[in-house]
């Protein structure tokens, strides 16, 4: 059965005819809207029906501002926010010429930096601009001033290393200076006599007795000289050992410290003979020990 024509739902066709008229209506309003706020934030004072607008809640506004105020207001903002941009800039980049290393050529941002403090007499397109040029060369500043100190302080690490070592250098130099005087100081007949004595008391606990029998028995083979050399026999030394090497067993400085050859002799005493005298009774019967 045919449905009635009169009974047929309506159909609305979408967009309907006057869709796209009120979406662009809307669209205004709102754009309207945010500009009334950007003069209430800049305090601006807007007049006629712009003032209603603005003092309407946003649900019942019904009628946008004139276009030559909103355009006013556009421009002011536009004003406001070139100033704000431009004067972080020159911060900015005056901080960067305060900080700058003394090898980085400043003159250009400097240039830049007097251009833009006229940012109130200049176009806010002509300011972005500026703006842009002065952040650029703001950044390039900074990094030269970051790598010249970076050389700079590897260079004074460097500096002090190279000081550090020359110190160690001549520290070392002086102890060494010190120790080879000390070393020729106690390699004296009577220093080594002296070295002997108190050894032969604290190791082996000979007496004044002992050490006059020492004191015999090494004159007559070295005079207590360090350096004695028999050219027919290489014997060497303070107790004349047969070869010198052997008292590389106490030091290898064997060759240029008495003490190293004193502390040889007396073991070698201590296990061949028993006493110094007991040596010395030797040496005089044989002419060696």
């Amino acid at each position: 059965m045919s449905q009635n024509q009169n009974d047929r739902p309506l159909l609305t066709p979408f967009p309907r005819a006057n869709h796209l008229t009120l979406v662009r209506r809307e669209r205004a309003l709102r754009r309207h809207r945010r500009l009334i706020g950007i003069a209430a934030g800049l305090g601006i004072v807007v007049s006629g029906a712009a003032a209603v607008s603005a003092a309407v809640p946003p649900a019942e506004r019904t009628v946008a501002a004139p276009a030559a105020d909103l355009k006013a207001i556009a421009v002011a903002a536009d004003d406001k926010q070139a100033t704000a941009v431009a004067e972080a800039a020159i911060d900015r980049a005056e901080a960067a010429l305060s900080d700058a290393h003394d090898g980085v050529d400043t003159a250009p941002l400097e240039e830049h930096v007097e251009q833009l403090s006229d940012y109130d007499s200049l176009p806010p397109v002509v300011v972005r601009g500026e703006v842009r040029e002065t952040e650029q060369i703001t950044q390039d500043v900074m990094a030269e001033t970051a790598a010249l100190e970076q050389a700079d302080a590897e260079a004074e690490a460097a500096r002090k290393a190279e000081e550090a070592r020359k110190a160690e250098e001549a520290r070392k130099a002086e102890e060494a200076r010190r120790a080879a005087e000390a070393q020729a100081a106690a390699n004296t007949p009577a220093a080594a006599q002296a070295t002997a004595q108190a050894m032969a008391a604290e190791r082996y606990d000979w007496g004044a007795d002992q050490f006059g029998c020492l004191v015999s028995l090494w004159n007559k083979e070295s005079g207590w000289n360090y350096q004695a050399s028999n050219p027919s026999s290489g014997a060497y030394g303070i107790p004349q050992s047969l070869p010198g090497s052997k008292m590389a067993t106490v030091g290898a400085d064997w060759q240029t410290n008495a003490t190293t050859q004193i502390a040889w002799g007396l073991d070698y005493i201590s296990r061949a003979y028993g006493t110094p005298c007991a040596a010395w009774g030797h040496s005089q019967a044989v002419n060696w020990y």
